[in-house]
């Protein structure tokens, strides 16, 4: 008999789940959590639980929490922790976001000053690293022909785990390169506390983001690379993820008024970056970008394509992991019309939460080429894929001895 409550109408949730929490109190039995999780997510169809010993299997992309209309579901509540560590005198309080804009990106900075960060940071640097070592990986896959294409994008933590968990004979396809969150805790960690003579073990690192899946990722045992660098056991790259709603939260229980903020700006990784950068290639790219304009806006998938050295390469933009099964289906019967393609589990986007602008482009970025120059080299360098790339391995297992529901899904050998 399972332990978990009404799943004919509401998803199950693990007691453990690091990304979400549900206050039986306040559920109405209403079913909008399981119906979208069921249709945008495909999660909540194509598994049971009597199959998997009644695990709830969850990729903690959180837009339950989002439908949920009396606030059952929530985010699971890390900022007390935070707290914790910001009024002990011997932690040392880092706090990562991405930026949307210069007045959101000023006000940002200045309440997290106010919380009692001892630094800030963006992740325009981390963003860039991504980039360019995903950029890197599929221009290898292209020329060297080792790995198989379409690459698929590791950006999203939630589509990650979901193809762990229900595809995993994909896992080749899947870039290796970290998330910017990902990338951001060992730099921190390694390169930035040699730099200013800081110990990694007082170093708690915050990332402030709207995505709830990061609390997941960050809790991977492949994200300890700070551990492995400094040979310290349990030294995690990224301690806590808080939410954007957390925050908000944090800053109403701490009494700022952030309106009354003066604006702030971010503390720098890199202490001397200087000049554009010449990166991928040695050769910067072309004033007139081709127009990418068709992976824009909030469709299902949109595709686009451009050259790279006379060769055509096709882009796709998935919104929403329900509709990256007919390219997984695709793929499985042996056809595919894509080189790269991006899944993003929410059909918004990141944008849905504080929002990410670009506001400068990573090969004009002086910080990208500092950091290569100082710490990784090239894209793909050996210490680049130590500290910037990340393995996956297979949760099918998760599903139990019957598997998934719909079992043409998983691809065949």
């Amino acid at each position: 008999m399972s332990i978990h409550n009404y799943t004919d109408i509401r998803i199950p949730i693990d007691l453990n789940n690091p990304a979400i929490v549900r206050n039986d109190e306040l559920c109405i039995k209403c079913g909008a959590c399981r119906r979208f999780c069921e249709r945008d997510m495909a999660v909540g169809r194509l598994y049971d639980l009597e199959s998997s010993s009644d695990n709830p299997i969850c990729v903690h992309c959180g837009k339950c929490v989002n439908v949920c209309p009396l606030y059952s579901i929530s985010e699971r509540y890390d900022y007390q922790k935070v707290r914790k560590a910001i009024l002990n005198s011997s932690k040392i309080v880092i706090f990562s976001f991405s930026p949307s804009d210069d007045f959101a990106e000023g006000k940002m900075a200045a309440s997290l000053r106010a919380l009692g960060a001892d630094y800030v940071f963006d992740t325009r640097l981390a963003r860039d690293l991504t980039i360019m070592e995903e950029t890197s990986e599929l221009l290898d896959r292209i020329v060297n022909k080792k790995r198989p294409l379409p690459q698929f994008a590791s950006c999203c933590p939630a589509w990650v785990k979901f193809t762990e968990t229900f595809y995993p004979k994909i896992l080749p396809h899947l870039s290796t390169s970290k998330s910017p969150i990902g990338m951001q805790g060992p730099i921190i960690k390694t390169y930035f506390a040699r730099r200013q003579g800081l110990d990694p073990v007082q170093i708690v690192n915050v990332a402030v983001t709207a995505c709830t899946a990061l609390k997941f990722e960050i809790r991977r045992k492949e994200m300890n690379v700070s551990s492995i660098v400094h040979d310290i056991t349990g030294l995690r790259d990224m301690d806590y993820v808080i939410t954007t709603r957390e925050l908000a939260k944090g800053l109403k229980e701490e009494g700022i008024d952030v309106k009354g903020l003066k604006d702030s700006g971010c503390d720098s990784l890199m202490e001397d970056a200087s000049g554009g950068g010449v990166i991928l290639g040695n050769i910067n790219p072309p004033g007139n970008f081709p127009d990418l304009s068709p992976v824009c806006g909030m469709e299902g998938i949109k595709s686009a394509s451009l050259e790279i050295k006379g060769s055509p390469v096709r882009l796709a933009l998935v919104q929403g992991i329900d509709n990256a099964r007919s390219i997984l289906e695709g793929l499985k019967a042996g056809k595919c019309d894509y080189d790269f393609i991006e899944v993003m589990a929410c059909r918004d986007g990141c944008m849905s939460g504080g929002g990410q602008l670009i506001s400068l482009l990573n090969h004009e970025n002086p910080d990208i080429r500092a950091v290569y120059r100082k710490i990784y080299e090239k894209p793909l360098s050996p210490r680049g894929t130590d500290l910037l790339h990340s393995s996956y391995h297979s949760r099918y297992d998760d599903l139990g001895p019957r598997g998934i529901v719909e079992k043409h899904l998983v691809l065949e050998d």
